[in-house]
């Protein structure tokens, strides 16, 4: 099963991701975890990302499909894997079309978990006041979805039109999503 979950700032991707590897036995490829993997490993593209992230800078989009690259051909991703926050923009989506296909691989599915943005404002600043959060955590995270609607948001139209994406109502109950989700990729696995 080879995966990508999108959906905004706060809607469960990570849980969901968690979830799914569990059930599929499959690793997450968060794209934070796997560019502080590499920087740590030495490698020559992992040393050109942190010399770039040290600065502040955002890696740019052919280093960060080198080390997607490098990840998707280590052993433990011979049975698929979720990749959770890659892509981000159309144009890394194109960049990882193209990787996949130089592999032979192809994605079996792109779930994005869709949210009611007002919803999920509330819900992040319940969280963020639980957790002793302040006002800035609001702006902070009304930001965030300004440039997930700009930039990530038409990710999911590239994928629609490729008839891969599958949409998930994201409101519901850790387990409504889950399963909501699963009814989507329960034909794939059973193909």
């Amino acid at each position: 099963m080879k995966l990508i979950l999108l959906g905004p700032p706060g809607a469960g991707k990570g849980t969901q991701a968690q979830r799914l590897v569990d059930k599929y036995g499959i690793p997450q490829l968060s794209t934070g975890d796997m560019l502080r993997a590499a920087a740590a490993a030495g490698t020559d593209i992992g040393l050109r990302a942190k010399a770039i992230m040290d600065r502040g800078e955002l890696v740019p989009d052919d280093i960060m499909v080198e080390i997607i690259a490098e990840r998707i051909d280590q052993p433990d991703t011979a049975r698929g894997f979720i990749l959770d926050g890659f892509p981000r923009t159309v144009a890394q989506a194109e960049a990882l079309d193209k990787l996949l296909e130089s592999r032979g691989i192809s994605l079996d599915a792109v779930v994005e978990i869709a949210v009611d943005e007002q919803e999920l404002i509330k819900r992040i600043a319940t969280r963020a006041k639980e957790m002793g959060g302040s006002r800035g955590d609001d702006d902070a995270t009304a930001k965030r979805l300004e440039v997930y609607r700009k930039q990530t948001a038409p990710v999911s139209e590239h994928y629609g039109a490729k008839g891969m994406l599958r949409r998930v109502n994201g409101m519901g109950t850790m387990d409504e999503v889950t399963a909501l989700i699963d009814a989507h990729l329960r034909p794939l696995v059973e193909a």
